[in-house]
C-alpha cells in the first residue's frame, strides 16, 4: 500500500485501521501520520501554474471563465481587459499571433482540427469541449468530447481533467464514477485548478472528511475561489475550522483577487463580451 504523504509503499500493517480504508491519495502511514507530514495533494497546486497567465499583460487570469477567451488560432486564453485594449487599437484578430478574425464555423471548426491533428493538447481540450455543448455546428457527443478530454488529459492538460471529472461525477453521458471523478479531479488540482479543489473539498465535506474539506478550501479561498472563502467561514461557525484559519484564508483571497485586476479587466467586465466586439 502506497502512502499518500511519503509515497513509499509499505505493508499494511504500517497503517492504523482507518488510514487501511482510505484511497491512496488521502491515506498516511502511521509514521507520517505521527510526524505530520502533509499529503502530497496538499503539497502540489498552491500556485496557479504560468500557463493561467494572460499572454499579453502577465497577470492571473480571471476565474470566472466568461471574463477570457481562447484564441482558436493560437490556442492561447486571454483576458477580456486585454481583447478591449486591442480592439481600442484597432486589432480585430488575434491579440496575440495576429491571426484575422473568423466568423464561419466551418473555417473555425478546420482550424481547430488542424491543430488536433498537428498534436496540440490544448485543441484536443478545446475541441472536446465544442462536442459537449454542441457548439461550431457540431452535434452535441458527449462520448467523443471524453474521448477528446481523455487525450488531452494524458498530456497534461489540467482543464481537461476537470471536465472529466466533472461527467464522472455526474454521469454525464459516462458511467457515474465517483473514484474516477476523485483521480480526475485531483489531478487537476495538483495542478493548479481551482475548481477541481473546491469540488474536491464539497465531496470531502459531503463525505463527513471535514479535516480534509477545510484543507482544500483554505487551498482554493487562497486562489481566489469565492466558494471556498464562503465554505471557511461556513466550517468556521460550525465549530470545524479557526479564526485563524478564515483570517489566512481572507487574506490569501483578497490578494488573489488584487492580482487578477486591472483597470482594463473592470472596463471589460463593465461592457460584456458582445458589446467589446463593437468597441
Amino acid at each position: 500500500m502506497i502512502c499518500g504523504a511519503c509515497e513509499r509503499n509499505l505493508p499494511e500493517g504500517a497503517y492504523s485501521g482507518e488510514q487501511r480504508g482510505r484511497r491512496q491519495s488521502i491515506r498516511r502511514c502511521e509514521e507520517c501520520v505521527a510526524g505530520g507530514n502533509q499529503l502530497v495533494l496538499m503539497k502540489k497546486g498552491r500556485t496557479r501554474s504560468e500557463e493561467d497567465e494572460c499572454p499579453i499583460c502577465s497577470l492571473p487570469l480571471p476565474l470566472d471563465r466568461k471574463q477570457s477567451s481562447i484564441q482558436v488560432c493560437c490556442m492561447k486564453r486571454m483576458c477580456l481587459g486585454c481583447n478591449l485594449a486591442a480592439h481600442k487599437r484597432g486589432i480585430r484578430g488575434c491579440p496575440f499571433c495576429r491571426t484575422p478574425a473568423l466568423t464561419d464555423d466551418s473555417k473555425i471548426l478546420a482550424m481547430i482540427q488542424k491543430r488536433v491533428d498537428a498534436g496540440d493538447p490544448v485543441a484536443m481540450y478545446f475541441l472536446g469541449s465544442q462536442y459537449q455543448a454542441g457548439l461550431l455546428g457540431l452535434e452535441k457527443d458527449v462520448t467523443r468530447a471524453v474521448e477528446l478530454y481523455e487525450r488531452a488529459a494524458e498530456l497534461g492538460v489540467k482543464e481537461a481533467h476537470y471536465n472529466l471529472g466533472v461527467l464522472h461525477a455526474r454521469g454525464t453521458g459516462v458511467e457515474k464514477d465517483v473514484a474516477k471523478a476523485f483521480r480526475h479531479y485531483e489531478a487537476a488540482a495538483m495542478s493548479g485548478d481551482v475548481d477541481a479543489r473546491f469540488n474536491l473539498g464539497c465531496l470531502e465535506k459531503n463525505a463527513g472528511n471535514n479535516d480534509l474539506a477545510l484543507q482544500h478550501f483554505l487551498i482554493s479561498a487562497k486562489l481566489g475561489c469565492d466558494g471556498s472563502l464562503s465554505n471557511v467561514k461556513r466550517l468556521l461557525m460550525a465549530g470545524l475550522a479557526t479564526k485563524a484559519d478564515y483570517a489566512a484564508a481572507l487574506r490569501g483571497h483578497q490578494k488573489a483577487v488584487e492580482e487578477m485586476s486591472s483597470p482594463n479587466r473592470a472596463e471589460a467586465k463593465a461592457l460584456g463580451f458582445a458589446k467589446i466586439q463593437l468597441v
